[in-house]
């Protein structure tokens, strides 16, 4: 992927990383965390054939896996074992290339590590830097990446596209890895793999992108649980409650039960048969403000200046002077400035405008007939 990608700082305690970038819990489109531990040594050197087909075992005799599979020196970075097209067949047609089964293929001849030489190469590499000692470290735990990529590959046209990520995100677990803290290094990976999938997946499984924030993030990968629960506590999943066990706001609740309900559409997409129906542009509310609508925003607008200069009449010197250069100036006035003004402190006077405001909000509300949300209220 980019360059942008590497560089992008992620936390240094790759469980947050994992949590805080991605979200927790169950993804929309069947893309969800696994409810077990896994094992590590499952992960970095189990069996590869559930991507291919095939049954797990060496059946390329002599292949270049064979021959390379000892990894790389330590005086030099070789590069990566590389992909064998297989040979054409009989007659005049093209052999059929399958990258991934052909990724597969190279992988499986890449030697494993025991627990010793793992430690081994990555104390080389995080006391003296040893590239070739971090380039053998990530030989042997591309295992790790493709079987994660297991997980999330019905979300995906190129399962490809996603160990790529890993990959990335594999890489990162080198340059963190602390091998004096007792763990394996294929255990700590895992959450830098995950972190940088569920990235990816939340980036380009739709075509707008829905997980821009961090609420966003949080609500796509937990709204489907959270409901999921309440329903077996007997409750109906409403968005305010959602929004509550989410420490959301009900909007974004909404929004993201809207957003994943339906897929994206393009506004230019015909209503009916042919140039008869039209567009979504004709169906699509304007933004722009009608002009009965500008009248009413005129109208409110001087009703409000109106209230808040009788209000001036009954405030004293300091109130009035933090109406006019703070709550009504385009470029309000700094706290301090005030105060200098009237030779008191900058809490002082951040005081007198907490009250201020309340007393402000009340008038308002009784005198123009707004509601709690500062609407007006139609109620009589």
């Amino acid at each position: 992927m980019s360059k942008k990608k590497t560089s992008e700082k992620v936390d240094s305690h790759p469980g947050r990383a994992a949590q805080e970038q991605e979200g927790e819990g169950e993804e929309q489109f069947e893309a969800r965390e696994p409810d077990e531990v896994l094992d590590p040594e499952e992960f970095a050197y189990g069996d590869l054939s559930f991507l291919d087909g095939g049954d797990g075992e060496d059946t390329d005799e002599g292949g270049p896996g064979a021959e390379q599979g000892q990894g790389p020196e330590t005086s030099h970075l070789p590069a990566l074992l590389p992909m064998s097209v297989p040979p054409a067949a009989a007659g005049t047609e093209l052999a059929r290339y399958d990258p991934l089964r052909s990724y597969l293929n190279e992988i499986r001849h890449l030697p494993t590590l025991t627990r010793e030489e793992e430690h081994e190469l990555a104390v080389r590499y995080h006391k003296y830097g040893d590239k070739a000692a971090g380039y053998k470290l990530v030989l042997a735990n591309l295992r790790l990446v493709v079987m994660i990529a297991r997980e999330y590959q019905r979300n995906v046209q190129n399962v490809l596209d996603l160990v790529q990520e890993g990959n990335i995100g594999l890489l990162e677990a080198v340059k963190k890895f602390d091998p004096f803290r007792g763990i394996r290094f294929p255990s700590y990976a895992v959450y830098w793999v995950r972190a940088y999938m569920l990235r990816y997946l939340i980036a380009n499984v739709r075509l707008v992108k829905i997980g821009t924030t961090q609420a966003q993030r949080k609500l796509f990968f937990n709204l489907v649980k959270e409901k999921e629960k309440l329903e077996k506590e007997g409750y109906v999943p409403e968005a305010k409650m959602l929004a509550e066990r989410l420490k959301v706001k009900e909007s974004e609740v909404l929004e993201m039960e809207q957003r994943l309900a339906l897929p994206d559409l393009s506004v230019d997409a015909p209503l009916g048969v042919g140039d008869e129906g039209g567009d979504f542009h004709n169906v699509l509310p304007s933004e722009v403000a009608t002009a009965e609508e500008l009248v009413v925003e005129e109208q409110f607008a001087g009703a409000v200046r109106e209230q808040v200069e009788r209000f001036k009449e009954h405030a004293d010197e300091k109130e009035r002077a933090i109406i006019d250069q703070r709550l009504l100036a385009e470029d309000p006035a700094t706290l301090q400035v005030i105060a200098d003004q009237f030779d008191v402190s900058r809490e002082r006077i951040r005081q007198i405008e907490a009250r201020l405001k309340e007393r402000l909000k009340e008038y308002l509300t009784s005198t123009l007939g707004l509601n709690a949300e500062g609407e007006v209220s139609l109620e009589e």
